[in-house]
């Protein structure tokens, strides 16, 4: 489309789809998940796997998005025909199913910003945590209210656009976020304990490696680089010819990992410092670091840090999942970007409410023992998102690779050899598609 959007530069561009990769995985997720896989024997193979695996197929999504020119499906069609296009829809659905449930995490960072910067919410004892996390997610009032919340502010920012939206929020709440970060590292690493959880983090454990650590970390490589629903394959559409992707990938993959280790330090360290249990799975965030933040001096300072960190990740991550289906409505349906907005949105509020009332008034609400909000996080994360990533994998390398392989480089062709290509194109046919169906068949 002629009037289509673009980045305004490539800084910007990096920053958020770094912030889309980062989200609440690497705050939320990410320590809880070294916490429960043994520390240092999920964080290396994590590593290792995002910079191998994982940026090859970063690097194909980025780039089907920049040949075909649209969202995903558009690109789909144009590159792979009508029955691709038709496939593409599996990224649609699969955009708005997960913010519909990720708003309702998203809609708990927001009240636990509030309670902190009140004074709320903080005190030693884990069960009374645990009833008043239960207080937050169960209340049906408080749950959609704050929810609905989250998505007004993901809209207000994707309603601005590419490049005065999306992208002028990147550049100021990424730099942001790390700054956090930091703070709360810098304050956890002077507990006396803290090193406990560094060696936990980072001391060789070879006893520690089981192949159920190895596929949790293939699960969540996959997750924190947003692979699969078209995410980045709409970022990538609003790329110009002068962006090398092979190298601005890389940054993206370089800031993710930084990014989990910056969560898994900002955790770690005072979870051991203060004796608690680092693999208390999902609640490490909303139980666990409220009860420490109630034990350190100027803990309510540190509270409303922590959880301006985890609102921030989590916004720049949902304005790129709602991307998703606002630029499939203007691409395919004519739709204009307010109009796009406003109806996903509400959209979302609707469908979103049922994960968000999965903790309350249908918490017992049940079908083969998951909750609404259990199978919606089941079947994106272990299915739809591995099959959108298999999709990628197999056009990008067997069906048009003649057609993107222009495209990854830009204009700057010059900067990579015929071997570069070789390599990344097999790496993408072979061995992407071997670590997705291994994601695949293990989620199932």
């Amino acid at each position: 489309m002629s009037d289509r959007s673009t980045w305004g530069s490539r800084l910007g561009f990096v920053l958020a789809s770094a912030g889309a990769a980062v989200g609440l995985g690497a705050i939320w997720k990410f320590p809880y998940l070294v916490g429960s896989n043994g520390g240092s024997a999920f964080l290396f193979p994590f590593i290792v796997l995002t910079f191998t695996i994982g940026l090859v197929l970063l690097i194909a999504e980025l780039t089907v998005g920049r040949a075909g020119a649209g969202c995903i499906v558009t690109a789909f069609r144009k590159l792979g025909g009508k029955n691709w296009g038709r496939a593409g829809y599996l990224g649609v659905i699969t955009g708005f199913l997960i913010l519909s449930f990720y708003s309702a995490i998203g809609g708990w960072t927001i009240a636990y910003f509030v309670n902190a910067c009140l004074g709320a919410g903080l005190v030693a004892d884990q069960a009374q945590l645990g009833a008043h996390f239960a207080s937050i997610s169960g209340d049906p009032e408080l749950a959609i209210g704050y929810q609905a919340l989250f998505l007004i502010i993901t809209a207000w920012v994707v309603a601005y656009g590419v490049s005065s939206g999306i992208e002028r929020l990147s550049k100021v709440l990424m730099p942001l976020l790390f700054i956090l970060m930091l703070i709360i590292i810098v304050r956890s690493l002077f507990l006396p304990g803290a090193f406990q959880g560094i060696e936990y983090l980072f001391s060789w454990n070879p006893q520690a490696f089981t192949f159920d650590a190895l596929l949790s970390t293939m699960g969540f490589t996959f997750f924190s680089l947003c692979l699969g629903s078209g995410c980045m394959l709409t970022y990538g559409s609003y790329l110009d010819s002068k962006v090398d992707l092979i190298g601005s990938s890389a940054w993206i993959a370089f800031l993710t990992i930084i990014s989990s280790l910056l969560g898994a330090l900002m955790v770690m360290p005072a979870v051991f410092a203060f004796g608690l249990d680092p693999s208390a799975g999902p609640g490490l965030t909303f139980v666990t670091m409220p009860a420490i933040f109630a034990q350190m001096p100027l803990g309510n300072f540190f509270a409303i840090t922590f959880y301006a960190c985890l609102l921030v990740a989590a916004i720049t991550s949902s304005v790129s999942m709602l991307e998703i289906d606002v630029a499939f409505l203007h691409d395919e349906w004519k739709w204009s970007r307010p109009k796009a907005v406003v109806v996903t949105t509400v959209g979302l509020m609707i469908v979103g409410s049922f994960s968000a009332l999965s903790f309350g008034p249908l918490a017992d609400t049940k079908w083969l023992g998951k909750t609404f909000f259990d199978w919606i996080d089941y079947l994106t994360s272990n299915i739809s998102l591995p099959i959108g990533g298999l999709m990628i994998a197999v056009l990008s390398s067997w069906i048009a690779w003649p057609q993107i392989k222009p495209f990854i480089s830009g204009n700057k062709s010059h900067l990579h050899s015929e071997t570069t290509y070789s390599i990344l194109r097999w790496s993408i046919a072979i061995f992407a598609p071997i670590l997705v169906i291994t994601v695949l068949i293990s989620g199932i």
